[in-house]
């Protein structure tokens, strides 16, 4: 019985292929390399890869290149309303680096850790993003509170933000990885992979929030007096 093979009019059939655990780049490497085959040597066979693996594999870079240009545009917009928000051109370029640096750095130590970036990982940047930008929003309002309310200069300011919101911020940090830890704990791949990618793109915001804003500010303003 070939009926799940050839159809009635014996004008099309079936080729099931088998390979090892592919990478996405790899599976639709092969389906170029086929589809490059047979038009040059079998050119009126029409040629279609159909398969689960395969659909994936073009969901999962089309989630991919989505990721990229949707988490490139938020950035460039959310800074432009800090930069009306917070009334400051500067500011709001400098709010640039907090907010995009964790996420990279998240991906390179994926890519280091796994070598893998899967499709629920396409999710995380955006995800993690509104986090990211609402602990910087929080630490630059109140450094800009300091400088032109109570006329503090930039080292006095850094130390008013962190008084007023350095403990709510690596608080609610905490919570946020420790929830994304559970959910890291999961057996299912794509929520557990979400999870801890979730966590360390949180906690490096954090640290970037703690150790890299401050003293950038702080070198930009020497630098503005100089």
């Amino acid at each position: 019985d070939l009926n799940d093979q050839i159809d009635i009019d014996k004008a099309a059939t079936r080729v099931s292929i088998t390979f090892e655990t592919l990478h996405t780049e790899e599976i639709l490497a092969e389906e170029q390399k086929f589809s490059a085959w047979l038009r040059e040597n079998a050119p009126k066979i029409e040629f279609t890869a159909a398969s689960s693996t395969m659909m994936f594999a073009h969901i999962g870079k089309r989630n991919v290149q989505s990721m990229l240009v949707g988490t490139s545009l938020a950035l460039v917009l959310i800074s432009f309303i800090l930069i009306i928000a917070l009334r400051s051109r500067r500011i709001g370029l400098i709010s640039l680096a907090p907010n995009l640096i964790p996420a990279g750095m998240a991906f390179g130590i994926w890519g280091l850790w796994v070598g893998e970036v899967g499709m629920s990982l396409s999710v995380v940047a955006g995800m993690t993003l509104g986090i990211v930008v609402d602990d910087t929003v929080h630490f630059l309002s109140k450094y800009l509170r300091a400088r032109r309310e109570k006329g503090l200069n930039e080292i006095e300011a850094v130390r008013y933000a962190f008084n007023t919101v350095g403990v709510a911020l690596w608080v609610t940090s905490l919570v946020l990885v420790a929830g994304f830890i559970v959910l890291a704990q999961s057996h299912f791949a794509l929520n557990s992979n979400m999870g801890t990618m979730a966590a360390i793109t949180i906690a490096i915001a954090l640290i970037m929030d703690f150790l890299f804003l401050p003293p950038l500010l702080m070198k930009l303003e020497e630098n503005k007096h100089a």
